[in-house]
């Protein structure tokens, strides 16, 4: 896992989820390295959160994150386990999307 300091944020334009520590965010993890293959995914673990971070842009699937659980999962389910998330957020029924328009 790569570690990424919360300042780094502000000047590398990262986006992503902060989840609640668990099976689903362990998914997440493996799904956003699945569905980014061409960005490094920052993983930051605070115990009781876990901070999911990649430059500009990240792509979850609802596909992905259900091969990663193994089992069914509905996109809609991700905001009891997210807490926060950096950048704008994108959701759709089968994805969900953190961007940012402008390059800090």
């Amino acid at each position: 896992m790569s570690n990424a300091s919360a300042g780094q944020g502000y000047h590398n334009n990262l986006v992503g989820p902060v989840m609640r520590a668990g099976d689903l965010a362990q998914a997440v993890i493996e799904a956003a390295r699945v569905d980014n293959p061409d960005k490094e995914i920052f993983v930051e673990d605070k115990r009781a959160y876990i901070r999911i971070h990649a430059e500009q842009e990240m792509i979850l699937r609802q596909a992905t994150i259900e091969e990663e659980l193994g089992r069914p999962f509905r996109m809609n389910d991700l905001e009891v386990d997210l807490s926060s998330f950096a950048g704008q957020i994108e959701s759709r029924d089968d994805s969900v999307r953190f961007y940012f328009n402008k390059k800090l």
